[in-house]
């Protein structure tokens, strides 16, 4: 029987979303002890514990109330979210945030030699995917009719099997589609990972403990490609230079002592200071520019 005073978090043991859900987690001041079965990770500085499985897993282990939360693919989660709708199931979790990583997008990809006027060039055609319920859900948007052909793996290779005349599958960079003389046409959905957590709230100490968990989370993906700026400027100067900080948090100014027409500003900017950005700056009137990286923030 489990205690509800320890918060459980499910992660991909092995795989591209792993690495990245352990930096967050650890950027956000988690640090574990992991057992010898490399499945279990004990939370040594907050009661937050890992449980590491493969992600097609993950939506499940939270459903059942095996795990808390969960980092997971859009793709796993919607796809799950379907099947669980079509089989009368009812709404089992949700996602809570978008992490930022492991971007991609499920695709329709053909042969090379194909022409394509359009999604109708697939009606009454076998489509290869292991994402049937939302290949399913995008025909029918686009109005045609044709077959799922449910794969577990390999997809990409299932025209030169005979097994179907096209396929929809996760994308990246491409390579995989061009080794297999593919071609990219449509896009089905969009995907990145996400934190998961049931569609119930939590009713015991496990909901404060995610609500200080969030917040850290927040905290760090909130400076990721967020500056510092620091530089000096004439008064009159300041306005036309905020034109050019058009995402820095409003900024502190503070005089300088001895000199009544100049000014220091420090401005928080959400998005990369370019040389580009720095050089239209310094002809607008600003000096001493120094950017620096944000390593925490807590809001």
């Amino acid at each position: 029987m489990r205690t509800h005073d320890r918060l459980r978090i499910a992660i991909q043991k092995s795989g591209r979303l792993s690495d990245p859900a352990r930096d967050l987690l650890a950027r956000a001041g988690l640090s574990f002890r992991e057992s010898r079965d490399r499945l279990f990770c004990y939370g040594e500085s907050l009661p937050i514990d890992l449980l590491l499985v493969r992600d097609d897993d993950i939506p499940g282990l939270i459903a059942e109330g095996t795990c808390d939360l969960g980092v997971v693919g859009q793709n796993v989660l919607e796809e799950q979210a379907l099947e669980r709708l079509e089989d009368g199931r009812g709404e089992a979790f949700r996602a809570i945030r978008e992490l930022g990583f492991g971007r991609c997008r499920l695709s329709v990809a053909v042969p090379n030699d194909w022409d394509w006027p359009g999604p109708a060039r697939l009606e009454g055609l076998r489509i290869a995917t292991s994402y049937p319920q939302l290949l399913a859900r995008w025909l029918r948007g686009q109005g045609v009719a044709a077959k799922p052909v449910v794969l577990s793996g390999s997809v990409e290779i299932a025209p030169r099997l005979g097994k179907a005349e096209a396929i929809c599958d996760l994308v990246s960079t491409g390579a995989t589609l061009l080794a297999n003389q593919l071609k990219e046409t449509a896009t089905v959905f969009e995907s990145q990972a996400v934190l998961v957590a049931p569609s119930t709230p939590f009713g015991d100490a496990r909901a404060d403990l995610a609500a200080m968990l969030l917040r850290r989370l927040d905290g760090v993906l909130s400076v990721r490609a967020s500056k510092l700026v620091l530089f000096q400027a004439r008064r009159d100067a300041v306005p036309g230079l905020l034109q050019l900080l058009p995402d820095a948090e409003p900024p502190t100014v503070m005089a300088i002592e001895g000199q009544d027409n100049q000014v220091a500003l420090q401005a928080l900017c959400r998005s990369a200071m370019t040389w580009q950005r720095l050089e239209d700056m310094k002809r607008a009137g600003a000096s001493g520019l120094l950017v620096l990286p944000v390593e925490q923030m807590l809001a």
